[in-house]
């Protein structure tokens, strides 16, 4: 197996993302420019300049005509993919962690940290047709997270249902139109004990169908959980932070990925590090192969829609573009 290199940021990666064809894949990182990339070959196609500061999330709808992207500059930018050009601004009270297009394509959500005095707030806004400008007045719905900050957010089915996971650990499903909570539950923090970010959500992700979903946490597990109930199906546990995770499309199979925290990079080799991806089975949460690399945590997974190709993005400031090999899918699980 021979990776892509793709080197187009000038610091760490924060999230990578494939457009639901898998022609295109789409790059945030700290360095204020999402990048846009032909998947087949590396070439980069663009990027979106305007930003001011790091770039903590991106998506792409779903004919890939839209990018959403929000940063630590306290804005929300949508951007027409096809020229780069940015279409509207929204600007916020403090940083932007989290935003997603809805399924339809006719809404988005997004959330703000806590800071500068503000709370954690989850925000639903209509973006058919939105203006250069817009406010936070245009939201069609605003909920307030007095608990923990949201880390990590996906739309359930039908768009009628948004799920949150948070810095405590904590999962949530809300109700799209009204924005109250419909059902909670512990995810990543035990019952009683100290919740603090030791057991944040960093990431989730849905399999193919959106049945289930996969979660990120610090608590050096990823877990599996059911869309619809929250309950905990299987773990896969880990010896170091667990930053990223995601379901192969084709195959019963999950990757995590992840490393100690990069302040401690520069005085850990990279053996030590054990900055690699993890391939674990589904159903039997064993570990069968390691994909190595990168030089510093890996903060972001993600499959291209056929399965046959995995991205992953660094602290190092690197996308590998791994092509499988046809060993990985001749590979038969003993059991």
């Amino acid at each position: 197996m021979k990776p892509l290199m793709l080197h187009g940021h000038e610091r760490a990666i924060t999230m990578i993302k494939f457009n639901r064809e898998g022609d295109l894949i789409f790059s945030a990182s700290k360095d204020k420019k999402p990048n846009v990339w032909y998947s087949i070959n590396g070439e980069r196609l663009g990027t979106f300049n305007g930003h001011n500061g790091s770039i903590w999330c991106i998506d792409v709808n779903w004919d890939s005509t839209r990018l959403l992207s929000g940063s630590g500059d306290n804005s929300l930018r949508f951007w027409d993919c096809q020229y780069g050009k940015e279409i509207s601004k929204l600007n916020t009270k403090s940083s932007v962690r989290t935003c997603s297009f809805s399924f339809c394509g006719n809404l988005a959500v997004y959330t703000t940290d806590k800071a500068l005095g503000h709370n954690c707030e989850m925000f639903i806004i209509d973006v058919r047709a939105p203006e250069p400008v817009l406010q936070p007045e245009d939201n069609i719905c605003r909920t307030m997270m007095a608990e923990s900050r949201v880390s990590s957010v996906l739309w359930g089915a039908l768009d009628e249902t948004i799920i949150t996971g948070h810095e405590n650990g904590t999962l949530a499903i809300w109700d799209s139109r009204t924005g109250k909570k419909l059902t909670d539950a512990e995810g990543h923090s035990a019952p009683g004990s100290d919740r603090s970010n030791r057991s944040s959500i960093n990431d989730m992700q849905f399999n193919k169908d959106g049945t289930m979903f996969i979660t990120a946490s610090k608590d050096h597990t990823a877990k599996l959980f059911d869309s619809e109930s929250l309950v905990g199906l299987k773990t896969y546990k880990t010896e170091r932070p667990v930053n990223s995770a995601t379901i192969s499309p084709t195959h019963d199979y999950v990757v995590v990925g992840g490393g100690q925290d990069a302040m401690d990079v520069t005085t850990t080799s990279a053996k030590q590090g054990k900055f690699d991806a993890r391939f674990y089975h589904m159903v039997f949460e064993e570990e069968f192969a390691r994909l190595k690399g990168h030089f510093g945590p890996i903060n972001s997974l993600a499959f291209h829609p056929n399965g046959r190709t995995l991205a992953t993005g660094g602290e190092d400031g690197y996308i590998r573009i791994n092509n499988l090999d046809q060993s990985y899918f001749d590979y038969q699980f003993e059991y």
